[in-house]
């Protein structure tokens, strides 16, 4: 015979999980469905916000993630290494910068 209390239990973990599986992904999410994705070479001290372009660019450790505004990607890619620090990987939408994309995001 369950109780409340051992129906609850697996009700609050569940919540716990769901939330925390939102929270983990944004950026491959955000990249499947247009948006931007940098990757960071360093990671920051902490958590960091900034509008760049019209668009708010959300950073944490060394992901930073934004929809997709339009623009050309490599402008975009290198204003988000001038706010946030040089970048080691940036998708747009679904394409992923090449190495010689990364050199010109990063003014190299």
């Amino acid at each position: 015979m369950a109780t409340a209390l051992s129906r609850a239990i697996p009700l609050a973990l569940f919540a716990q999980l769901a939330a925390v599986s939102i929270v983990a992904a944004p950026a491959p999410a955000m990249a499947a469905s247009g948006g931007n994705v940098a990757t960071l070479a360093q990671p920051l001290a902490a958590p960091k916000q900034a509008i760049i372009g019209e668009v708010l660019w959300k950073c944490a450790g060394d992901r930073c993630t934004a929809a997709n505004a339009g623009g050309r990607p490599v402008l975009v890619c290198q204003r988000v290494a001038k706010e946030f620090g040089a970048v080691a990987g940036f998708t747009s939408g679904t394409k992923e910068f090449s190495a010689d994309d990364l050199a010109k995001c990063n003014g190299k």
